[in-house]
């Protein structure tokens, strides 16, 4: 049954290194950020200074004016209101002010963490994504950059204003009354308490809820792919099964997380309350005995209510913060991962063609391309880029002790079409895999023209080799953009004589807009035979010195196969072909098969000669013919 490798739950790592990065991501706002700290302060004064007038008020002018009306008392009244007034007004324009500011910040400091995470995945090795599941790696680019995104467009902010309110209303009621804030402080432990064991335990769940996302995500994604698959061999049942058993891990995670998060509020909002009645209770006693004036008491009472939300808002931003920091180390992971290895020097130049042999580099293109080698001397030589494919002693394993090919030698010139043919898990694919470079050889070599192909940069070495593969795939996108995919600065007409050369010219132009028809969901309009023919024409339109074909025409018919054979040989004509086949019919033809059995070559030579020596390729392909 196809599904993503379960794997233990991970406990959050070293969560001051993820913040720290975070906010090195913000650097670039320095500025702002000083503005927003400078806003949140002054929201958050304005909160606190405001509440103290209440004291004022009472004292000073309602209680007096209840014994005695003067009209001095009331403009002092009115005065002190409006001043109240102006104070709060400043904190709601300063508030506005960092709030709108954040979620700007936030949005660009996203923009760099996606483009850092998809510029190293784009130079992320293909071990890499053989290793991981499609559906996790989707999950780094929406779950865990939203929940980075919450925190800091929102629960940043709320942090630090939360922060300094708990700091200015401890002061201000230490200010008022010593008495009354030891009541507050007994409350405080209380509330840290529950919030560092409800809050670890939250904390956890919300770590193992973000993995569960990324394996349901996983699962669902390899399904939607392998939905035909899974009909033809009613696979219905078990399929509901190893999704339920999915969905309730992820429900039991989330469930608890969600759980243990959404409890901390009301038992901090009943605990505040409590708080608050035994507050006024003593606060009362006490100005009954004179020791408090009835203003302090309610100024006391309001900054109990001051202290006790913002105190139950750090709980909740602490889960939250958690939550962020989880997605944030699964992509600080993904962004640390070592890129793909390139340690080659020599690279691939257009070239001109002296009357006397020798190469010169020039900038424009001639259709003759070269390899351009530096020395140690510091000189440079020309090679011209031909098509030599030699292995040597070749051994190779994608595991430590699990080899796959086992001293594979080989010599392919160009004009020469060569074949591989052999079981599954012979080592055919391998072979291309390795002739570009997808995985280092660690034993023995591999010479392109001559020139360890360690030594040629990866790019350029790519560049001079085309690849047809068995499964193909088409970007959304037109016919055309498709096939020029192979060339970005093909002319329409290149295009179009790419397309004739494989034979994709004629179901093209019956296509509602031709070559502008628009593909998508990976050419989900069209046959899997039409398909394999754009990736022909793909191949075709870059017009490489050597071509690699992987089982290029298995999901064409044998009518189609014929009509492409003569196109196929044009684009094979003084090209290096490198052919993987399963149908053996395909490949009669060749310079030389090459049968694989357990990674090491057993058989080489043409179809003739390997009929004559009835060895392993007799009986591929005798039985190939029995079997039809």
């Amino acid at each position: 049954m196809p599904g993503p490798n379960r794997k233990p739950m991970q406990k959050p790592q070293n969560v001051g290194a993820t913040l720290k990065r975070i906010f090195q991501y913000m650097a670039a706002s320095k500025g702002l950020l000083i503005g927003v700290f400078l806003a949140i302060l002054c929201s958050a004064l304005a909160q606190i200074i405001g509440t103290s007038f209440l004291q004022k008020v009472i004292d000073n002018y309602l209680e007096p004016m209840l014994k005695a009306y003067s009209s001095e008392l009331m403009t002092g009244f009115i005065r002190t209101l409006l001043l109240m007034a102006g104070v709060y007004l400043i904190g709601a324009a300063c508030t506005y002010f960092y709030q709108r500011v954040m979620i700007s910040i936030a949005t660009r400091t996203l923009y760099k963490i996606r483009t850092d995470m998809f510029n190293k995945m784009e130079h992320l090795p293909i071990r890499f994504f053989d290793t991981h599941a499609h559906g996790d790696l989707m999950s780094h680019y929406t779950n865990d950059t939203d929940t980075i995104r919450e925190m800091l467009s929102n629960t940043v902010t709320q942090f630090i204003s939360s922060s300094i309110t708990v700091v200015g209303v401890f002061i201000m009621m230490i200010y008022y009354s010593w008495q009354l804030t030891i009541l507050v402080i007994l409350t405080l432990i209380l509330m840290l308490f529950i919030i560092a064991k409800i809050g670890g335990k939250s904390g956890a769940y919300f770590k193992k809820q973000q993995q569960e996302i990324g394996k349901v995500n996983g699962y669902i994604e390899e399904l939607i792919e392998g939905q035909k698959v899974v009909k033809v061999f009613c696979h219905e049942p078990e399929c509901k099964a190893e999704f339920d058993a999915l969905n309730a891990d992820l429900c039991d995670a989330a469930t608890n997380a969600n759980t243990f998060a959404n409890i901390l509020m009301p038992i901090m909002g009943n605990l505040s309350h409590v708080h608050y009645a035994v507050t006024a209770i003593v606060g009362g006693i006490l100005a009954i005995n004179g020791v408090l004036s009835l203003g302090t008491v309610v100024v006391f009472l309001q900054y109990t209510r001051s202290f006790s939300q913002p105190v139950t808002q750090l709980s909740q931003q602490f889960n939250a913060v958690l939550t962020a920091l989880a997605g944030a180390e699964r992509i600080f992971r993904l962004i640390d991962e070592e890129p793909e290895v390139d340690d080659g020097y020599v690279t691939l130049v257009n070239a001109e063609l002296a009357s006397d042999g020798t190469l010169t580099e020039t900038d424009h293109h001639t259709g003759i391309w070269a390899w351009k080698h530096p020395h140690h001397d510091g000189t440079l030589t020309y090679t011209r880029v031909a098509g030599n494919v030699e292995f040597d002693d070749v051994t190779f394993g994608y595991e430590p002790n699990k080899t796959v090919l086992k001293d594979v030698s080989l010599y392919a010139t160009p004009g020469q079409k060569i074949a591989f043919v052999g079981s599954t898990g012979a080592g055919k694919t391998t072979i291309t895999n390795l002739i570009n470079r997808f995985y280092d050889v660690p034993d023995g070599k591999i010479r392109y023209d001559g020139i360890n192909i360690n030594k040629i940069k990866k790019d350029d070495l790519r560049h001079s080799l085309s690849m047809v593969l068995q499964d193909t795939h088409l970007f959304t996108g037109t016919v055309m953009d498709n096939i020029r995919y192979g060339k970005l600065d093909a002319t329409d007409e290149e295009v179009i004589a790419a397309a004739k050369l494989a034979n994709a010219h004629g179901f093209i132009t019956h296509l509602p807009q031709g070559y502008q028809t628009m593909l998508t969901s990976d050419g989900i309009n069209l046959s899997q035979g039409q398909r394999q023919l754009l990736a022909i024409a793909r191949a075709a339109v870059a017009d490489p010195p050597v071509l690699i074909l992987d089982e290029a025409t298995s999901s064409i018919d044998t009518r189609t196969e014929a009509l492409i054979e003569k196109g196929m040989d044009r684009l094979m004509e003084g090209r290096t072909v490198f052919v993987i086949a399963h149908r053996l019919s395909t490949i009669r033809n060749a310079h030389a098969i090459m049968v694989l059995e357990h990674g090491q070559i057993i058989e080489r030579g043409n179809h003739e000669t390997l009929l004559a020596q009835k060895g392993k390729y007799y009986q591929l392909y005798t039985g190939m013919f029995e079997l039809s």
